[in-house]
């Protein structure tokens, strides 16, 4: 009988170990989508300016991508940002859209996609919200919630704060699915909450 406990106390523990791991390599995945997200902004803004996605002839992509590299970010990533910069896309122009939403308990986002395929990526992003507990809300529902920050980005002009921890992580796992989709550069949430690794 305590043989049985004991496995059952090192199963937990194993457990425990994996859900804490879990969770740390999530919250790394958060900050390094963030920092992506401002280096492909950056990408875009250096390509357009310098009228040029070849970093030998375009001095201020060369730098920005010396950044991204050492930032990990991934090379897919880097060229859709150049590809974006110069307007171009597999299926034809890229357009931004800013999509404007609502996490559980109501909480605003805003995720930016770049895509050359506007019906593709809509219906990605309404099904990942659906997923998440979200919705996807109509143009200036979420909108005034947030201000265009100087990098480029927005940030939350009306903070709410989320106490609740299964909110927390709900809202994060929408942001993380959201991030993951190949057409979004970032995301953005009107709730805020510390962590507490």
């Amino acid at each position: 009988m305590s043989h049985t406990i004991q496995m059952k106390g090192i199963f937990m523990a194993g457990h425990s170990k994996w859900n804490n791991i879990k969770k740390r390599k999530g919250a790394v995945d958060a900050k390094r989508g963030k920092i992506f997200g401002v280096i492909a902004r950056q990408i875009r803004s250096a390509v357009k300016e310098g009228k040029s996605g070849d970093p030998q002839s375009n001095p201020n992509l060369r730098t920005i991508l010396e950044k991204a590299r050492s930032e990990n970010m991934p090379k897919e990533k880097i060229q859709k940002a150049i590809a974006v910069g110069l307007g171009k896309g597999d299926g034809g122009p890229v357009r931004e859209l800013v999509y404007e939403g609502f996490g559980p308990g109501g909480v605003g986002m805003l995720a930016v996609a770049f895509t050359d395929n506007t019906n593709r990526t809509t219906s990605e992003i309404k099904t990942i919200f659906s997923k998440n507990g979200g919705s996807i809300g109509a143009p200036g529902s979420a909108m005034y919630l947030f201000s265009r920050s100087n990098d480029g980005g927005y940030t939350t002009a009306i903070p709410f704060q989320i106490k609740e921890e299964s909110q927390q992580k709900s809202l994060q796992g929408l942001m993380d699915d959201l991030r993951m989709n190949d057409d979004i550069e970032d995301v953005f949430c009107s709730g805020e909450w510390e962590d507490k690794e």
